[in-house]
């Protein structure tokens, strides 16, 4: 298995069907397809917009998805890498793959100037995401979520 960024022809699809599942295990919120399809390719059209990164096995099955946007950090005067949208497909959880996304991800900031961190945000009932991140030495912070939404 290896880490890779995603791109637009190859990865477009499934990552938009990851979040599609994604959201019906996690939330039991049915998102439309095409509109999440859309808001996936916006970010490849736009890297500002953030980054998607792809586990692939030996035989080229997309394993795992995630997307990292970056936050500036006026604190620290360095971005924050935020991880979201992460999605595993089920026969392959527990197996490690996130744990070797992670390490990337972290490897990417340790060689770079200009990252400070990773950070993620959970939902609270994911108890089993929750216990992955604690394995990897993530910890809870000291601060709250809160969110307006239209």
């Amino acid at each position: 298995m290896f880490i890779k960024e995603a791109n637009l022809d190859e990865h477009l699809e499934i990552i938009a069907k990851f979040q599609v599942e994604m959201a019906m295990e996690t939330e039991n919120l049915k998102l439309d397809y095409p509109i999440v399809k859309k808001g996936v390719q916006a970010v490849f059209e736009d890297p500002a917009k953030g980054k998607y990164y792809v586990a692939i096995d030996e035989n080229g099955k997309c394993l795992a998805s995630l997307l990292t946007v970056l936050e500036w950090s006026d604190w620290r005067c360095k971005s924050v890498t935020w991880i979201h949208s992460v999605y595993v497909i089920e026969e392959y959880r527990g197996k490690g793959v996130f744990k070797k996304m992670y390490h990337h991800l972290k490897e990417l900031v340790l060689g770079s100037e200009d990252l400070a961190g990773l950070r993620l945000y959970v939902e609270k009932e994911n108890i089993n995401a929750q216990k992955v991140y604690e394995k990897l030495e993530m910890t809870r912070e000291h601060y709250h979520l809160y969110e307006w939404l239209k």
